[in-house]
């Protein structure tokens, strides 16, 4: 039974990605960032797990790739379709075929998020770093803009930009996770500020982002998650 404790992990990641999803469809995006945020939680609480109880087993590797593409791939991107469905304004392709057409786009996350899955079960470079952005950091950073921009778009005249800058963002996000971008891994081995500089920071600015803006500041966050993996 001890051995199957990440698996029960993992397992709860998916559920999580699974409410977030019904969440999504029910126009509740504070809901559906609390449930992906959870997903991440368990996605966090796996790996460790299976470290401290070496509990390593190919059933979990693929049993956490199929539960991240729906928490960090399905459900993010149901939240931005009933976003583009509602606000989305694409002048002058006004044609009421063509709106229907372009808020399927944001199903171009899920597609990313598998092959950047995939890609990272057979990257031995990814053990430590990353190579591209996480799927859970894509996935976190999607559900945030989708509050966000739920809340400012109810009273505001920037629906056009809103619409076109997130096909930008769905193409550059998508593009970003199959690069060969390195990217610093949250894992901290030990305590100490030298070697972690990247990581205390990050999650300085994170906690301060989230006091400011609330879960619109997890976007944020996430954006300056990949400054910060520039070198």
């Amino acid at each position: 039974m001890r051995k199957q404790i990440p698996n029960i992990l993992t397992l709860a990641n998916l559920f999580s990605g699974c409410i977030a999803v019904s969440m999504a469809f029910q126009h509740n995006f504070y809901a559906v960032a609390l449930w992906v945020a959870a997903a991440a939680a368990f996605d966090f609480l796996d790996g460790t797990a299976a470290r401290a109880l070496k509990a390593y087993s190919p059933l979990g590797k693929e049993l956490d790739s199929l539960a991240d593409v729906v928490s960090f791939g399905v459900a993010p991107a149901s939240a931005v379709f009933i976003l583009l469905r509602n606000y989305a304004l694409f002048p002058p392709f006004q044609e009421e075929h063509f709106r229907v057409l372009i808020n399927y786009a944001a199903f171009i996350i899920p597609v990313f998020t598998a092959y950047r899955l995939a890609k990272f079960n057979i990257d031995e470079r990814q053990a430590t770093t990353f190579r591209g952005l996480p799927a859970p950091a894509n996935g976190l950073f999607w559900v945030s803009y989708c509050y966000g921009m739920e809340k400012a778009l109810s009273s505001s005249p920037y629906a056009v930009l809103f619409s076109y800058l997130t096909l930008a963002l769905i193409v550059s996000a998508a593009l970003l996770m199959v690069s060969e971008m390195p990217m610093f891994s949250l894992k901290i081995k030990k305590i100490a500020f030298k070697g972690n500089e990247r990581p205390i920071i990050l999650a300085f600015l994170m906690i301060l982002l989230v006091a400011l803006l609330g879960v619109g500041g997890v976007a944020w966050g996430i954006v300056a998650y990949i400054l910060l993996s520039v070198k």
